[in-house]
């Protein structure tokens, strides 16, 4: 094989340079030819990578240099102490409750304007006897509201509440004879077995909760449609001797279960189940876990409010489908603050909600106002919707001051060229071939005279 060595060969006689200065102004280096610069050379090289890689031919870097500014991103520090918030979907920050405490405040009024048109107009109905009776009546609203409002905070809204209570109250009534345990013991487990059957078809085969607790309450209208009279309570269990500890105790539930639901962690916790993409996608093994517990509570809930319900009643229970009892179990959650949506919620709010349902239904039926329980339901209902309105558009977490305008000029880099300029150029050809060498007369510095002179 043989080599060309030309360029080594240009270094003067008496030269120090071993490889000559020819060869630093040779052209194939870059030398003082204007027609092969190193900026031609890299040109080339572009076009010759776009053609290898099956795209359009590079252009220089200085070429790819645009007229607009250079922006950078910059993250706020605000948002970083959030960066791992449920990293995968959701918004970071903290919710804000001050809407749900603005709103509480609306309620504490309302429920003060109606203590104070019952004491005004029938002042016995806060009183001795019928005040224990209101407060078991109280009670049961207050433990479906709860009930209702977990469901929702969940993510899986439980509608088979007023069936279930329903069933209970009857079941109850025809067995109280034989004790409250063992009346309400059958029921309870029941009433677990159904929440296990909904949260199995609503976690396992995720689908949507208000479909399969629709089939779960037309299960127990079956089980109720079976009486056609009223019936009359068997037992003689009085719950209003207990009036104001069952009313104290769900109270404080419903208040300490609304406090516990304020720490961040617990709040996306709880709500992990709410659907924050496709909702036909799983949401984890958490969430199922965490619906399913909910399920199976609010069921217990409703058979325990449906046993109050009975036990407080003056007269016999009527057979009735129970959909005003799960309407206005649901609105009164919703009025309370409990999203719709799930996950976002108040911390007295279902107190108050369920405190002047109670108050306003005692208080029209004290005034003979014939208002059907299902519109009372209705109208709660579309209330409740409103105010998840509210809850939904200033609940939210606050939007980390900059977030919008995180985008920071910086100077543009000066370009030579303009975009518009490179793209209008054509594609320098490549070509195989390597400019002329010069002819003029060299000697030959490494050849055999050199080494094999008299003088070595």
């Amino acid at each position: 094989m043989a080599y060309d060595d030309s360029i080594y060969r240009r270094r003067e006689t008496g030269s120090m340079d071993p490889v000559g200065a020819g060869a630093r102004e040779d052209p194939r280096y870059g030398g003082a030819d204007p027609g092969y610069d190193d900026a031609d050379s890299r040109a080339s090289s572009g076009h010759v990578m776009g053609r290898f890689m099956g795209g359009e031919p590079a252009e220089s870097a200085a070429q790819f240099e645009p007229d607009e500014p250079v922006r950078r991103r910059t993250v706020p520090p605000a948002a970083l102490e959030n960066v791992f918030d449920d990293p995968a979907h959701g918004e970071p920050g903290r919710d804000r409750l001050v809407v749900h405490l603005l709103w509480e405040l609306v309620l504490l009024v309302v429920v003060a304007a109606l203590v104070f048109l019952c004491n005004r107009d029938y002042p016995d109905l806060i009183r001795g006897a019928r005040l224990e009776s209101l407060l078991v009546f109280g009670t049961a609203v207050g433990l479906l509201t709860l009930a209702a409002a977990l469901t929702l905070r969940t993510g899986a809204p439980n509608l088979a509440l007023g069936p279930v209570a329903v069933a209970a109250a009857l079941h109850f009534a025809e067995n109280s004879d034989r004790g409250v345990v063992a009346a309400m013991l059958p029921a309870t487990v029941a009433a677990v077995l159904l929440g296990l059957v909904v949260s199995l078809l609503v976690a396992g085969f995720h689908v949507p909760s208000w479909a399969a607790t629709l089939a779960a309450g037309l299960a127990a209208v079956v089980f109720i449609e079976q009486r056609t009279a009223p019936v009359d309570v068997q037992g003689e269990y009085d719950p209003t001797q207990h009036a104001t500890y069952l009313f104290g105790g769900f109270a404080a539930v419903a208040v300490l279960a609304g406090l516990f639901g304020t720490l961040k962690t617990v709040r996306r916790t709880v709500g992990r189940f709410r659907p924050v993409g496709d909702p036909a996608l799983r949401r984890g093994a958490a969430a199922g876990v965490i619906v399913t517990i909910s399920t199976v509570i609010s069921m217990v809930f409703a058979v325990m409010a449906g046993m109050l319900l009975a036990a407080g009643s003056s007269g016999p229970v009527a057979p009735t489908t129970g959909i005003e009892w799960t309407g206005l179990a649901m609105g009164a959650a919703l009025i309370g603050g409990a999203s719709a949506f799930g996950r976002r919620g108040g911390i007295a709010g279902g107190l108050l909600a369920a405190t002047a349902l109670t108050l306003f239904i005692q208080y029209a039926d004290e005034r003979n106002l014939d208002i059907a329980p299902t519109a009372v339901a209705a109208v709660v209902v579309a209330v409740g919707l409103l105010v998840t309105r509210l809850v939904e558009t200033y609940g939210r977490p606050r939007p980390v001051v900059g977030r919008t305008e995180e985008w920071e000029d910086e100077p543009a880099p000066v370009s030579t060229t303009s975009w518009e300029a490179a793209r209008a150029q054509p594609p320098e050809p490549w070509t195989s071939s390597l400019p002329t060498q010069p002819t003029d007369n060299r000697a030959d510095r490494w050849g055999g005279d050199r080494w094999g002179g008299s003088d070595r």
